[in-house]
């Protein structure tokens, strides 16, 4: 039995302790938007750490505590940092959970609960991965950093700051997260990258107050079409997005990206059924996992003005809103962003004012680095099947604070069901990939194990 088939057959033998133990961990609440519970949880967290051996401590930042842990084993073998976020979503509405949220429940081969997927079970199988290597071998084949945050559920305001100033305690040579959904037939997913985003408001005021619209009609501005009128100057039917400047930095996908993206599967009729839609959105052309990976998007999130309640009002608004965000493909900024929007706004429409509201820079990992081979095979050995590759997601996390600050390839390698409902009631994860998960977890300490660094770099 090969040293890896030890510890397999030590997380095989520790099901039922591990599940139970996960059990017990989703019972203690750490809703971020409401500081409840965290840091009683980070406690635990350190508690849990410094049981594996490791340096652990909650570091304070300006919002709630980081929980950083380290332990060198192999001077020898790479140092890899398991991020993860201990905090949650709030599980409102009570009233739509079929059990109450931080009472995890087994049920239909499930555990729901509040963080079940989102994002307890899946940095817990990471703990657990740790755990089941010392207590096979003692010690660990790779040198492991440990970095759970209290504040991702709420756009991770701090982790920034916080990867800044403590580089030096966070020295590697590559982050693994295991956080969201595996690909809706079951398979794992590798995922590379991440959008990034900028949020604004455009906001018109055209008068003192409201008007009657047919003593005003005419003669003082309508503020909703004044925004009505900019944000159609913004994107056009076909779909581009005309604002001036805004795609000079995007850099075009590689040839290996381009590879990975003609390897997923696609069923747009499927997807269109699922939401309800009669088509995509423009332009009609752009290939599926395109959209997602490597354009910027403009969508306004709502628009706000006037009257909206029940029958009519004839009024005239004086003031209007438009919430915008817009998503970042490598190697935009917010920053480029938001100087051309105001730039556009103000040749187009310069009564109107923009409130940034935020923003989140994108992150890329090269298909080419010499870690996705460990991580890439991590999957393939503890679940059987080949995983597939994404080179970017569509959503934003804070992974450039790993790429962009510490010059570190990130990689996301999701343990959850597809089906998980994160953030919505009745929160789920399937008990067999919580498993798959540890499993996952100790296959890629294994291989970055073997890794070692050559005048070329670190080969397997």
């Amino acid at each position: 039995m090969t040293p890896l088939d030890q510890v397999f057959a030590h997380v095989e033998a520790q099901k039922d302790a591990h599940l139970a133990r996960l059990l017990e961990y989703l019972r203690h609440p750490s809703i971020s938007a409401h500081d409840i519970g965290i840091r009683e949880v980070a406690g635990l967290l350190v508690d849990h750490l410094r049981g594996l051996g490791m340096q652990a401590e909650a570091l304070p930042t300006a919002g709630h505590p980081m929980v950083l842990g380290r332990r060198c084993d192999a001077p020898d073998a790479p140092t890899v940092i398991l991020y993860g976020h201990y905090d949650v979503q709030p599980p409102d509405p009570l009233e739509e959970w079929l059990s109450p949220p931080f009472e995890p429940t087994l049920r239909d081969g499930r555990i729901w609960a509040r963080g079940a997927g989102d994002n307890k079970g899946q940095h817990f199988a990471q703990l657990l991965a740790i755990e089941s290597h010392l207590a096979v071998a003692g010690r660990l084949p790779c040198n492991v950093v440990v970095l759970l945050e209290g504040e991702e559920e709420i756009g991770s305001p701090c982790i920034a700051d916080f990867v800044r100033d403590h580089a030096d305690r966070l020295r590697a040579d590559l982050v693994v997260t295991a956080d969201g959904p595996l690909h809706p037939s079951g398979r794992p997913v590798i995922s590379f990258g991440v959008r990034g985003v900028c949020s604004f408001d455009l906001v018109a005021r055209t008068g003192r107050s409201d008007a009657h619209s047919g003593n005003h009609g005419g003669t003082m501005p309508n503020a909703v079409w004044e925004l009505v009128h900019l944000l159609a100057s913004m994107k056009a039917p076909d779909g581009r997005i005309t604002i001036k400047g805004l795609h000079d930095p995007v850099v075009p996908p590689s040839e290996a990206e381009r590879r990975a993206v003609a390897a997923l599967p696609v069923d747009v009729p499927g997807y269109l059924a699922e939401m309800g839609l009669s088509r995509l959105d423009a332009p009609a052309g752009r290939p599926f996992h395109d959209r997602l990976m490597f354009h910027p998007t403009l969508t306004v999130n709502g628009l706000h003005g006037g009257y909206g309640g029940a029958g009519s009002k004839t009024v005239l608004p004086c003031a209007a809103v438009a919430k915008c965000d817009i998503r970042l493909v490598e190697a935009m900024t917010p920053a480029q962003v938001l100087d051309c929007v105001r730039a556009h706004v103000a040749a187009h429409a310069p009564e109107v004012e923009v409130i940034a509201r935020g923003g989140m820079l994108p992150s890329k990992t090269p298909l080419e680095s010499p870690f996705a081979a460990p991580v890439i095979e991590a999957a393939r050995l503890s679940r059987g099947v080949e995983p597939y590759l994404v080179p970017s997601s569509g959503g934003s996390l804070p992974n450039y604070a790993f790429t962009r600050t510490l010059g570190l390839p990130a990689f996301s390698t999701p343990y959850a069901n597809a089906d998980e409902a994160n953030h919505a009631p009745n929160e789920n994860l399937e008990v067999a990939l919580f498993h798959a998960g540890i499993r996952n977890g100790v296959a890629l300490l294994h291989l970055l194990g073997q890794m070692r660094k050559g005048p070329d770099g670190w080969t397997g």
